[in-house]
Order: C-alpha cells, then structure tokens, then sequence
C-alpha cells in the first residue's frame, strides 16, 4: 500500500489509500461490500420505487411499481453474469446514456460487480458527444435508454472497436430493422439478462473478494466547461468513504423510512452519490421521477413522494421562488398580513439559529410554523428535515426567502474531482450564503499566491484516466486535490482543527478576468451584485478579459420552449412584474432593448451594483441585453447549469464587440 502513488491516469491502476485519524481512518471497504450489507440488513424492505408509464396512460394515474432490495441485488448480479457471458473482464467499461430508472442502478452496479467499470453518459449529449465518451473510455456495452437514444449510435457504432453490445430499456420496442443499423448486437434489457443465466453465482462471489478497495470502479466525465470533458476516475473507497462522511453530517441517522427522490442527470457525481452510494449505506428508499421532471412535473413528484431529504440545483430552487412571488403578489387583506407577519417570524427564528447565532426563539414562532406548514404541504417538503442545493452559485436572497417560509436550505461544495461533496453545511452548522464547512477526515488549505483551495482526503480522485499531464497538474505529489477555486475560510474551527471553518468561494481562478491594466476580476461576484440590484434578470455574464474595462450581458426572465427547452423572448416572473411596475409596455426582450424605462432600469441597476462592488477595478462601464436567456440547449449551459463562458462569449461575440467598438 505504501507504494502506491496518490494519483494516476491508468484505470488499472490502484492507488494509495489517504488513511488518518478518527473519520478518515475508518476501515475501507469496497462498493460490493457495502451492497452486501444493505442486502443482508433490508433484503425484503422497499429500496427502488418507478411509475412503469404505459402507451396512453398517465403519470398521476399509473401506480409505483417496488423493487425490495433483494430484488434490486438480484437484477444487477443478472446484469453482472451477462457482462461476463460475453467476455466482460476486470477494468472493462459500460456506458449508461437514459434518464434515471431502475435500470441505471442495475446496469451501474451491475458493472461493478462484474469487477468493471460504469461511466454514464448525459441524456443531452449529441452523437458526437456520445461517441467521444464510448470511444475514449473503451466502452464494450452501451446501455441506451429508448429508440430516441440507441439511434444515436446508428451512425458509429461500426467505430467504436471495443463495443461488443448495445442494451435498450424503457417501453419502446426494438426496431425491426435494428439489426442492419448496427453491427453489433442489440439486446431488450429483459433480454441481456438472460444472456447470464449459466453463469455461477460463485464467479461473482470470487469477483467481489478480489477487488480492493483503492481500485478504479466508476468513471464521471465532466461537463466540460473548459475543454473536452475529463473522466474523473473514483474508486471504491472514494464512493463508500464519502458517502458515509456525508452521512454523518445529516440532523440525524438515515434508515429504510428515509425517502429521495431521482431525477438530476445520474451521469454526474451528485445524483450518483445521492441516488446510488448514499442510499446504498444505509437503506433509503429512492423514488424516481418522470423524465420531464425538470421541465414541470417534479412538483408532482414531490408531493407524491413527500421526500425526507431533497436536493436541487439552484435552478430549482429559482422556478419555486419563482412561482411563490406570483402567488404572494396575488394575495391580499388579512392573508396578507398574516403571511408577512409568519414569514417574518421564521426568518428571525432561522437568522438566530444559524452558527453562532444568539438560538432565541420568537415568543409565536410555533403559530407561524402552524401558518407556514401549509407552504410545506403544498411544496411537498412537509417531511423533509433537510433540504441541499449545489452544483452552481444560488442568490443568496432565494436562501433567505425560503428560510421565511421556514425551509433552510443547506449549501454544499464539491467537485466530482473529490467523488461529490468536500464542504457543507448540515442541521447543526450552517450559515446562509456560505458553502459550509469541511468534511471530516480532510485537509484543507489556501494557496498563499493566489487564495486557492486545496485539500486532501479519501474522497480525493484516482486521476483523469488517460490525461497523464492533467492528471499532475491537479493532483500534486503530496496528494493535494488543486480545486481551481478561490476561498475564504472563516475562523468558526472545528476542534480548533486550521482552515476547517465556514467557506465562501471568490472566484474560480479559470474564470477570473485579467484586464488589459492587469486587474485579477472574480466575475461570479459581480454577477451576483447585477442580480441582487435588479431582480428581473435570469442570468448576467462579465466580459473584460484583456479589455480596457468591463462589460455585461444580461437575461432577463422569459418563457422557456417546454418542448425544446430553448428560451423565447416572452417575459414571464419577475420581469414580467418589473416591465409593469416601472410603466413600460414591454412583454418581450425584443420591446425591452429599445425601451428608456428598461434602459433607465439597467442604467440605476448597475449604478448600485457598481457602488457595491469591492473596489473601482470591479465597476461595470457598459451593458447590453440578449434576446433570450442562458439554457442548456442553447449551449451557455452545462446539464448542471454552469455556465460556458467561452461557448457564451463565442455565440454573443457580435454583441460584445458592439460594446467595445
């Protein structure tokens, strides 16, 4: 063990193993033997529940089908022994490329019990993205969820020398002519688990006793939001060594009465470590959503399910937000007052009981808890003891707008560089606006030259398989993960223990803005204060690299294609109320652009932004607004909704040079 390295490119190769004190030396244990567990624990207790939607029929009218864990075991050693009929080998890969089913879970673990490899694949990805992840990462089975994803190999499948079969699941019906399509074979799901059926169970049982807990066993490609995507290689002890560090940050012990539900894309670390590892630890029950779910039917799903523990990604959050203004504003009278005068109570009470606060608690908070309740039963969240949000920036005014409705919402960061989550905020500690603090078991630290974090810690990757050189420059050899991300800490410690206290990221040093006067500008923090002064925007992006001075892009709120998921240029939410209140005419972003009241608007916006920002070198010179808005089909988007900057600054080039001309 002592000779391993701390980090490689080689999927074959295991690495060293970051064992300390207290949490980080607890034992290591492999993702199989974890399975192993949970099954002996919960075998015959609900663990996977799927509304199996038919032809014709409804969501709201199919019932849930239920998988017991037992179930859910037997399904992925199927998987398992088919992968081996067909030659499947240690370090072999699959490809998952569907929305979240049981069938992601069968065919990921499925994967690994079979002593290989699972690198999903996101659902959005065109031809092109899908065959740069099969063929890089070597894939020989691809499993595709429906027609509409399997034809995305139809016109490479021939390229991919590795592929030895291709499995569909979902409703849909192999084509008839699949077979002249492509060349290799192509399998029902109910099918490919049939291919097993000779396959001893001891053969998996001899498999599982030989992995080691520091082997490659899960590969997560970024989104690349600053070049081709990297695959993050985790091992084993990466997933079952975080998920349950993570675990132990929550309000209090998870069990088989616990309750989440799937729907972000589970080919990224997040939704894997929530949906699959988590859960895998401690026997929560997960709940899939419909495929639209975040184009609007989650809001079903959530009051269905009634989860305990909810995540989302800011843009979630934003569309409740969002649509809890409109009905605010349409309340009046007594329920008015009464609604202001609750929401008021339980922001006092949760501004008193973050870190350090002074823990009071207003004489009539439980009536406006009584008040408040029902918000909660609306949303879905009435059992919920802990809400998270990640993945992107969030307005720090959403955060305080749900804790007055009394649902604190727990920020957390992490990378898929450090298998999911390095700092959160969790029931005991946390503090609105701030990332959190620390896992333990972790190092952190600030690079002194630049503010940089860098940590270390058993949830630190293996490496980018095949990127030797990138590989280095993340991982230093002291084992040190380099974030890439600009920090403060502050001096709240945990045990005393150096730079474990809350955090709160400046700036991500690929994205900092050096202009032609040799300023280091965090454009995150700007945006952020163009947002805070003028709430009608959806989206804000600075542009100063190199430049004299700097310039913005804004998006206001619009009305987004449900089918396409591209933006229009109708306002809708906050915009909408703004182009009212400030006395224009205007209902599009076409009528907003050659509007003075809307120019007036932005002209007093960036006017406080700028007096608010940290120094002169920060204030803004000019602006201009887009057509629409920032969205993932429209390419400024990554599946988790970070923003592109360069694919941005590429498609708005036009507009941004007109500012500067």
């Amino acid at each position: 063990m002592a000779d391993l390295p701390f980090a490689t490119h080689k999927k074959d190769q295991p690495v060293k193993i970051r064992m300390g004190d207290g949490t980080a030396g607890i034992e290591a244990k492999t993702v199989v033997a974890a399975f192993d567990k949970i099954v002996q624990k919960f075998g015959s207790k609900p663990a996977l529940h799927q509304k199996v939607i038919k032809a014709g029929e409804s969501a709201a009218d199919t019932p849930w089908t239920t998988w017991t864990f037992q179930e859910y075991r037997n399904n992925v050693d199927s998987f398992a022994k088919s992968l081996l009929s067909i030659g499947f080998e240690k370090f072999d890969m699959v490809n998952i490329l569907g929305f979240n089913a049981p069938e992601w879970h069968f065919a990921n673990f499925g994967a690994i019990m079979a002593g290989g490899i699972a690198a999903g694949i996101y659902s959005t990805n065109g031809p092109d993205g899908c065959k740069y992840i099969s063929e890089h990462s070597e894939a020989k089975v691809v499993v595709v969820e429906g027609v509409k994803q399997l034809e995305k190999y139809y016109s490479m499948a021939s390229d991919l020398s590795h592929l030895k079969a291709i499995v569909m699941y979902g409703p849909d019906e192999l084509p008839a002519d699949v077979s002249q399509k492509l060349s290799v074979p192509v399998y029902t799901f109910a099918d490919f688990l049939k291919l097993g059926e000779s396959v001893l169970d001891s053969a998996l049982t001899d498999i599982g006793e030989a992995q080691n807990p520091g082997d490659v066993t899960t590969l997560i490609y970024t989104s690349g939001t600053t070049g081709p995507p990297k695959a993050v290689m985790i091992t084993h002890d990466n997933i079952t060594w975080t998920a349950n560090a993570q675990l132990k940050t929550m309000g209090r012990p998870l069990d088989n009465d616990d309750h989440m539900i799937s729907y972000l894309p589970l080919s990224h670390i997040a939704a894997q470590m929530l949906d699959m590892h988590c859960p895998m630890q401690r026997g929560v029950q997960i709940w899939f959503a419909q495929p639209d779910a975040l184009r609007g039917s989650l809001g079903a799903t959530l009051k269905d399910v009634r989860p305990t523990i909810f995540f989302g990604v800011p843009r979630v959050w934003e569309k409740i937000y969002d649509k809890m203004q409109i009905v605010g504003k349409s309340t009046t009278g007594f329920k008015k007052t009464m609604s202001t005068w609750a929401k008021g109570q339980a922001a006092e009470y949760w501004e008193n009981h973050q870190f350090e606060g002074n823990q009071s608690k207003p004489l009539l908070y439980p009536i406006a808890q009584l008040l408040l309740g029902k918000v909660r039963v609306a949303l879905g969240l009435d059992r919920c003891m802990a809400c998270y949000v990640s993945a992107a920036p969030i307005e720090v005014k959403i955060l305080e707008y749900f804790a007055s409705i009394d649902i604190p919402i727990l920020e957390l960061f992490g990378q898929s560089e450090c298998s999911g989550p390095h700092c959160t905020n969790s029931p005991s500690g946390w503090k609105i606006g701030s990332i959190g603090r620390p896992l333990e078991g972790t190092i952190s630290k600030l690079d002194p030259n630049n503010g940089e974090l860098i940590y270390s810690g058993r949830h630190v990757f293996a490496g980018y398989m095949s990127m030797e050189d990138k590989t280095k420059e993340t991982v230093d050899s002291d084992g040190f993960l380099h974030s890439g991300d600009v920090v403060s800490i502050d001096d709240c410690l945990q045990n005393g223990v150096p730079n474990t206290g809350f955090m709160h990221i400046t700036g991500r040093i690929k994205e900092i803005i050096i202009t032609a006067g040799g300023e280091n500008i965090p454009p995150v923090l700007i945006e952020d204060q163009m947002k805070a002064a003028m709430p009608a925007l959806s989206n804000a992006m600075a542009i100063g690299d190199k430049r004299k001075f700097l310039t913005i892009l804004f998006c206001l709120q619009v009305e987004i294609n449900e089918e396409t998921g591209m933006p229009t240029e109708k306002l809708t939410g906050e915009a909408l109320e703004t182009s009212k209140k400030i006395g224009s005419s205007a209902t599009t972003t076409i009528e907003a652009q050659t509007c003075d009241k809307w120019k007036k608007y932005f002209d007093d916006g960036m006017k406080v932004a700028n007096g608010n920002a940290a120094s002169r070198a920060q204030n803004v010179g000019k602006w201009a607004l887009l057509d629409g808005d920032f969205t993932e089909p429209g390419g400024e988007l990554t599946p988790t909704l970070k923003l592109k900057r360069s694919v941005a600054a590429d498609k708005y080039s036009e507009v941004i040079e007109a500012l500067y001309a």
